[in-house]
């Protein structure tokens, strides 16, 4: 498929996604005030929400970086995951929040949260910029949501097709018509 001949239906707009960050960075502000936490945001699709999404906190936070696999180029989970890069830090005193792009099946989201609790964090939760249930595998609900969003292939905003587009600063769906 080549998106760019085919029509882009805008899911979450620029101001969207901004307003939605700022009620999210309060809602977790407020949530891990006097807590130790620490992001581990999922690269590389979470790397655009999760910088601003941080940028929104009014607490202390500290960050690092998982890579996890499961897509490869396509379009579907492959429905294997695999940690390609961990988190090296002891994470006994933290409150331990991953943030990801989106989460459809919740495979990576579950693997990586039962992985990080092997760490004997205090805790653990999710926050997600997109959460498609309708395609959901395993029991798991994340802890924060930016947008629920139907079945429908998205891209933009970290989200690539064909490691492209993470850049557009909106989400979009790539509709069967042709510009």
């Amino acid at each position: 498929m080549d998106i760019d001949k085919k029509v882009w239906e805008v899911l979450c707009s620029e101001e969207d996604i901004s307003n939605r960050l700022k009620e999210l960075g309060q809602e977790i502000s407020d949530a891990y005030r006097d807590k130790k936490l620490y992001v581990v945001s999922l690269l590389r699709g979470s790397f655009v929400f999760t910088a601003d999404l941080v940028r929104k906190f009014d607490i202390p936070v500290k960050i690092d970086f998982m890579t996890t696999s499961s897509y490869g180029h396509g379009t579907e989970s492959s429905g294997s995951v695999k940690i390609v890069n961990d988190i090296k830090e002891n994470l006994e005193d933290y409150h331990v929040l991953v943030v990801d792009d989106i989460t459809d099946s919740g495979l990576t989201m579950k693997y990586v949260m039962d992985h990080l609790k092997t760490k004997n964090p205090v805790s653990v939760k999710c926050c997600v910029l997109l959460d498609k249930p309708e395609r959901r595998k395993v029991e798991i609900d994340p802890d924060y949501v930016g947008f629920t969003i139907p079945d429908k292939f998205v891209v933009g905003y970290g989200l690539n097709y064909g490691d492209y587009y993470r850049n557009i600063p909106y989400v979009f769906v790539v509709t069967d018509k042709d510009r």
